[in-house]
């Protein structure tokens, strides 16, 4: 695996705070890490180490939806307005799969949410201020419901954030518990995923891979960042091994009726490559057109992480990565370039 290790090595001089990576194929089990858990900390980064997996989150989430769907709760087409009435009063007609695929028109709510909380949007002290401030679901649907939505319900392609916060609203209303709880029951325990987590508070404690950005001129530690500020649609915590046994769970079928998986893959209306929750790339190590020509998964982007987790349509290999160490700077080159350790951890499961 020295293509990779090499990899690592260089987006850790080229900037990044840590690399963590894994790799499982039938012939090969693999992990590594290279840099330190903080920015000038000594102790190292270990392949335990935890990190926000960010919007892998809704591949999550999107499973305790299709277990609902297995569960007869509601089929992929029932209207959101039939499960919380008026969670979306000017859009009666958004589905569930509307949701899973980002095809409801519904902005991403975000970016608007932690604007209306900054008290000068031009100061970074007053995002990072921001982003430490606790947020509820219904702050999410205020800021979409407020502005105009970008599409009709299926005509378009719109990544979304807030589709997915409802989503957990809804998984909340139907079942009585909160998603962190859901998420431990049906998703993380069942799958083996033995260190992975859904905080609600700021914090990252022990091995975890510890998040700041870089501006262009200093670092900016995200120790106060509250995961609140993704809430359903990425607030996880995990490692490199429990990702890649999530998607491994997932993609075998071992989390709902493996019947459903077909919808899971191919839910999208639109020809975007995103299903429900999941999407889809080229596999390299199968020829293009070949059955099975696929990589399955999500990616996750923090504000001080980015990761990856995906898994061939067999079920047979799976990788999973994280970088610490994001640049939020207006330079286009930015700190380093994640295809310096993507690449080589793609070719090595082949």
């Amino acid at each position: 695996m020295s293509a990779i290790e090499t990899g690592m090595e260089q987006v850790v001089a080229d900037g990044a705070i840590a690399v963590t990576v894994r790799v499982d194929t039938p012939d090969v089990t693999w992990a590594g890490a290279t840099g330190t858990r903080d920015v000038g900390s000594p102790p190292p980064a270990t392949t335990r180490g935890e990190f926000r997996v960010a919007s892998n989150t809704k591949m999550m989430i999107a499973t305790l939806v299709m277990q609902e769907v297995e569960a007869g709760t509601w089929t992929l087409d029932t209207l959101v307005d039939d499960v919380i009435p008026g969670l979306f009063p000017d859009h009666p007609d958004v589905t569930i799969r509307h949701l899973l695929s980002h095809t409801s028109g519904a902005p991403t709510g975000t970016d608007r949410m932690i604007v209306e909380r900054m008290s000068d949007p031009s100061s970074i002290e007053s995002q990072v201020a921001a982003i430490g401030l606790d947020y509820t679901e219904q702050d999410y649907l205020d800021a979409v419901n407020a502005v105009p939505w970008e599409h009709a319900p299926g005509e378009g392609f719109t990544y979304s954030n807030a589709g997915y916060v409802a989503l957990g609203t809804l998984l909340e209303k139907v079942s009585g518990q909160e998603v962190a709880q859901l998420l431990k029951e049906r998703v993380f325990k069942p799958a083996g995923m033995r260190h992975s987590s859904y905080p609600d508070e700021p914090g990252m404690r022990g091995h975890a891979l510890r998040e700041s950005f870089w501006d262009g001129m200093q670092w900016w530690s995200l120790a106060g960042f509250d995961p609140d500020v993704f809430s359903h649609a990425g607030a996880a915590v995990s490692t490199t091994q429990d990702l890649n046994t999530f998607t491994d769970a997932l993609i075998s079928g071992e989390l709902f009726d493996p019947d459903l998986l077909p919808q899971m893959l191919g839910g999208s209306p639109l020809p975007t490559g995103y299903g429900l929750g999941v999407y889809a790339v080229p596999d390299p190590c199968v020829q293009p057109g070949e059955p099975q020509a696929l990589l399955w998964g999500h990616d996750g982007l923090s504000f001080g992480t980015s990761s990856v987790a995906l898994t061939s349509s067999d079920g047979t290999r799976q990788f999973s990565l994280a970088v610490t160490g994001r640049n939020l700077s207006a330079d286009p080159e930015g700190l380093w370039d994640l295809n310096d350790v993507l690449v080589p951890v793609l070719l090595a499961t082949c």
